[in-house]
């Protein structure tokens, strides 16, 4: 149990011990919560109300009214003492939700991911003003937790058929549960997850660009034999250069990525997944007289880079030949190695 935690559950604690002496409801509240005026009516109120729903409605005013005295610390309190001390309570899960808000809201996220977490494993789920307690604490858990195999879990149950049509871009789950995946290492629930995010009729994934080509991109990497590939950038730059300038087309496709590779200008906002079949860099290659750089384009780095081309035969005649270095340990043989991955038509705007 983190410190924090420890902390803010040993009042609650303490309040029980109080309410074992005996003291009087009222009284208990008082001393417990304090508070004067409004709030020590609301208290009195409170005691008297035997309805549900009515001590519902106490409950939530008794926690907004310590929130607006700024006692964000008592209304925890509140509201996490009246859980332990009424485990019959239907609206327990709700009261739970509320402080992990108020948690969340002081920056407090462990003790969020707690108590959202405790909703979830320990109450029902009830529909308050229409909407799912158990769907709230579920969308802010895949937000707030930090271990992947708990996100796993939440993103899973927020995909299920108990929250289908509930969800905003339901898409997305799947790419962000294949993203959990990677981060624990087992690819091939990841990519059974991407298969299912490509599989869906909404491909928008909030932050992400591309989302599709991402995901259709690694899927189909999964399954290649990346036998194109080469250990470092300068062989196979050399390698890409001699076959231009011999006209060597079978060294040249040797060395062209055969999946994922790309042929578009820069400005193209959603570039195509793999090269037209009407695009065959073999007969532009014979039909010009390309020159190639000496040196990369200046903003290449470790793990993108650039060459320049120019005078070919299609226009427009620049092209800049793109090499990126793998980023995928699902394949330990090709991960880390560098491919020659696509072309950019035109000149490059600085």
């Amino acid at each position: 149990m983190p410190a924090e935690m420890a902390k803010a559950l040993v009042p609650a604690a303490l309040a029980l011990l109080l309410l074992g002496c005996g003291a009087p409801e009222a009284r208990y509240y008082l001393g417990t919560f304090g508070g004067s005026g409004e709030l020590a009516e609301l208290y009195r109120l409170l005691e008297r109300e035997q309805g549900g729903e009515s001590r519902f409605v106490l409950i939530q005013q008794i926690a907004h009214s310590l929130a607006n005295a700024g006692r964000r610390e008592a209304e925890i309190l509140f509201l996490t003492t009246h859980v332990a001390r009424e485990p019959a309570d239907p609206f327990n899960g709700y009261y739970l939700l509320m402080a992990a808000q108020v948690h969340e809201e002081l920056g407090e996220v462990p003790l969020a991911v707690h108590y959202y977490a405790r909703v979830l494993k320990n109450h029902q789920d009830l529909l308050v003003k229409g909407e799912s307690v158990h769907l709230y604490c579920l969308q802010r858990l895949v937000e707030l937790e930090t271990h992947a195999q708990e996100r796993i879990g939440y993103y899973k149950e927020l995909s299920s058929p108990r929250f289908s049509g509930q969800v905003e871009h339901p898409g997305a789950l799947y790419f962000r549960l294949a993203q959990s995946y990677e981060e624990v290492g087992n690819w091939e629930q990841a990519i059974k997850a991407y298969n299912l995010f490509l599989g869906t009729a909404d491909l928008e994934v909030p932050g992400v660009t591309n989302a599709s080509r991402v995901a259709a991109e690694k899927v189909l990497f999964y399954y290649a034999d990346p036998t194109w590939t080469v250990p470092d950038l300068s062989t196979l730059v050399e390698a890409v250069r001699d076959a231009i300038q011999h006209k060597d087309i079978a060294k040249l496709r040797r060395y062209q990525a055969r999946v994922n590779f790309s042929a578009e200008g820069w400005e193209q906002a959603a570039p195509s997944e793999e090269v037209p079949e009407e695009f065959a860099i073999g007969n532009y290659l014979a039909s010009s007289n390309p020159q190639v750089e000496g040196e990369l384009d200046p903003t290449s780095n470790d793990r993108e880079a650039w060459l320049r081309t120019t005078n070919w035969s299609f226009r427009p005649t620049t092209w800049y030949l793109y090499f990126r270095r793998i980023d995928f340990p699902a394949k330990p043989e090709a991960n880390g190695q560098w491919e020659w991955a696509g072309i950019k038509f035109g000149e490059r705007l600085r």
